[in-house]
């Protein structure tokens, strides 16, 4: 525990590369993912946690690949990941899906995606972000047609070398509802459900919380953090598609531990190396674009 400890209040840096700013923790780096996840050495990541462009319809400025051509885009990065990624480390990729352009129809590269990978990888488990923000759109079929509903949740899809990566949900469990805490004050019947499950009297015991479900519902609604403070008063213009902190918190915690290494490789604004910092594991972010790389620096202001 002391080691971990020790190495923890050590930044993770590249050899022979300049950062592009480093913190207690971690190092952010500008370049292409794809050229700097070469000088990791091999099974040293505990964690790559990142959200890649997506094969969006519409371009964004930040650089989207088209659908069809995204697997073949995807797999130099698939094999960097698993060259670096530790024996018991987990692949954690949010990725969110399209529409057929002009066509009220969804696109299937990210199940593409999932199948690719897992031809590599362990599928572990499938997740999903809920975000109750989110805007109506497409607006052409959703809210001028009226012949489609907002799409709300996207995927995230947990991926491993093995098929028991570290993973603990203890560091993870949430408040009891109020209905919960209701049966557990007042006891609970051992019982066979309507399900078919027998529920037992250990069903009752007060644990300090509930084992949360693979919906993760965070509402992607920021406006005034330190990170868009510090982005508009410099004239930057601030990474659009950011997720929540709470999703890179909720892998952080669950797959990792103290002193540990966490990687995002498309860093984005790097939320992931904020999360990373706060809970005292070390971390390292690529991103191609410098403005962004800028920007995420006002995350470790105080």
């Amino acid at each position: 525990m002391e080691k971990s400890i020790k190495e923890a209040k050590e930044s993770w840096k590249l050899p022979e590369i300049e950062p592009f700013y480093s913190t207690n923790f971690g190092s952010a780096y500008l370049g292409d993912a794809a050229e700097l996840l070469r000088f990791l050495a091999p099974e040293s990541v505990d964690l790559i946690i990142t959200s890649p462009p997506f094969a969006l319809t519409r371009k964004k400025e930040y650089g989207n690949v088209e659908a069809d051509e995204y697997v073949h885009w995807f797999e130099p990065f698939a094999h960097e990941f698993w060259r670096v990624l530790a024996p018991t480390g987990s692949l954690i990729i949010h990725i969110g899906g399209s529409w057929v352009k002009g066509k009220p129809k969804k696109a299937l590269y990210n199940f593409e995606l999932l199948i690719y990978l897992s031809r590599k990888f362990t599928f572990v488990q499938d997740f999903y972000w809920h975000n109750p923000a989110k805007l109506p759109t497409p607006a052409e079929w959703v809210t001028v047609r009226r012949i489609r509903v907002k799409d709300a949740v996207d995927p995230i899809w947990w991926f491993a070398k093995d098929t028991h990566p570290k993973a603990d949900n203890w560091q993870i469990i949430k408040p009891y509802s109020d209905s919960m805490i209701e049966l557990i004050n007042k006891g609970y019947k051992a019982k066979l459900r309507p399900s078919g499950h027998q529920i037992s009297t250990k069903f009752q015991r007060d644990r300090g919380g509930a084992i949360p479900s693979n919906l993760l519902v965070f509402a992607n609604t920021d406006s005034n953090s330190r990170y868009l403070k510090g982005c508009h008063k410099s004239g930057l213009k601030p990474n659009p598609a950011r997720y929540p902190s709470g999703i890179p918190e909720f892998f952080i915690k669950f797959l990792t531990n103290e002193g540990d290494k966490v990687l995002d490789p498309f860093g984005g604004s790097n939320v992931t190396g904020e999360m990373a910092e706060k809970f005292r594991r070390r971390w390292m972010c690529f991103e191609i674009n410098e403005e962004y790389l800028k920007g995420s620096r006002f995350r470790f202001l105080d």
